[in-house]
């Protein structure tokens, strides 16, 4: 088992200038509309590896791979994560490999002349009047989720690892850092609230994920991969779902209690 030679570098990149809404509804930014920027040594110790998640509207789409690619950086996929959102939203996964400095040289050249780069995004204003500890029963879905929930802004989000396995890309071990994770973010209230997020996972648990989902009343939205030349290869399924919220903690928890499967159960 390769161990974490060092903690990564990120970056968080939120699209404070977008107001999003999804069936007409408000909702924060940290709900899920923030993009960030990775970058972390090789298990050797002789490179780095850049990796990154890019929340654009469909009309940047297009200006950032050509900025990408012209910098020297790669494409590793470009999704959507939600439906039903206004403004149209998708993400794009971008990944180099080089020294550290020439890849955050590269990266900053690369967004520089677009609206994710931070210095073109306005403040995040003044925080929330609540925050998620005030909006949720934190204890009671983190029992349900059996893992600790972060307090992010008017949100709180699950973020979860595969300590079950080990997945290499240009060399570095990929990790929760580094964008191998799932996640779920929680907005609303207790009473109603919205569920999102994201599932790792190896190829042979994907239809059991996506059917544990659907009995659960909690809409597919993608499956797709963030990462190219990873192995074991990872596939990644976004969610969305609405109603009380520990009825969507359980459907989350019933979901990742299939991953792991047939390889002893996956930590957390």
């Amino acid at each position: 088992m390769y161990k974490e030679a060092e903690a990564t570098h990120t970056t968080p990149m939120p699209r404070n200038d977008l107001k999003v809404t999804i069936k007409d509804q408000p909702v924060p930014v940290p709900f899920g509309f923030g993009g960030w920027v990775s970058i972390k040594r090789t298990i050797d110790g002789k490179s780095a590896v850049l990796m990154s998640d890019n929340v654009l509207l469909q009309s940047e789409v297009n200006q950032l791979i050509t900025a990408v690619q012209a910098n020297g950086l790669e494409v590793g996929a470009i999704h959507n994560h939600f439906f039903y959102e206004e403004p149209r939203i998708f993400y794009m996964h971008v990944h180099g490999m080089g020294s550290p400095e020439e890849l955050a040289q590269k990266y900053a050249k690369a967004i520089s002349e677009t609206k994710i780069s931070p210095k073109n995004q306005p403040p995040a204003g003044p925080p929330p009047a609540k925050t998620g500890k005030d909006i949720f029963d934190v204890a009671q879905l983190n029992g349900i989720v059996q893992y600790e929930a972060a307090i992010n802004g008017p949100t709180i989000k699950y973020t979860i690892g595969r300590k079950d396995l080990t997945v290499i890309a240009m060399g570095a071990e990929l990790t929760p850092s580094i964008g191998l994770n799932t996640w779920a973010s929680f907005t609303g209230s207790m009473e109603n609230a919205y569920i999102a997020g994201d599932i790792a996972m190896l190829e042979h648990e994907v239809n059991a994920v996506i059917k544990t989902l659907r009995a659960n009343n909690l809409e597919v939205v993608a499956v797709h991969n963030h990462m190219l030349g990873d192995k074991p290869h990872m596939i990644f399924l976004h969610y969305l779902g609405t109603g009380p919220a520990a009825q969507l903690a359980k459907g989350f928890r019933a979901a990742i209690d299939q991953l792991g499967k047939g390889s002893g159960e996956m930590k957390m």
